[in-house]
């Protein structure tokens, strides 16, 4: 199983992204400390990543999957190259990868 679920954008202020989407929409807000927000909409969560050396140039869309190891091998298999290795974060693992016509995603799982 491969779904969309989440898409995680550069912020200057992780806080005040989240607050804003509170304040604007209603939306529940997850802060993980000074530099990380997730933020809870119908059907999407996002996130605004504040620390420059985590941050991605452009908003970075994520497909959840049960199995990151499975991933990666078709990742790889169609022509993908994995930019970040798997790593732990808050609600489980994943990589980063970028596809052939040069946009960069990552893949996670809550192993």
């Amino acid at each position: 199983m491969y779904e969309v679920d989440f898409a995680e954008f550069p912020s200057t202020s992780a806080t005040a992204s989240g607050e804003f989407f509170a304040r604007a929409f209603g939306w529940e807000v997850t802060p993980y400390g000074p530099t990380y927000s997730d933020v809870r909409a119908p059907g999407l969560t996002f996130g605004f990543q504040a620390d420059a050396a985590e941050q991605s140039s452009a908003p970075l869309v994520t497909i959840r999957t049960d199995d990151l190891a499975a991933a990666r091998v078709a990742v790889e298999a169609a022509g993908g190259e994995v930019t970040k290795e798997p790593f732990g974060f808050p609600g489980g693992r994943r990589f980063h990868f970028r596809e052939p016509g040069g946009s960069e995603l990552a893949v996670w799982c809550t192993e």
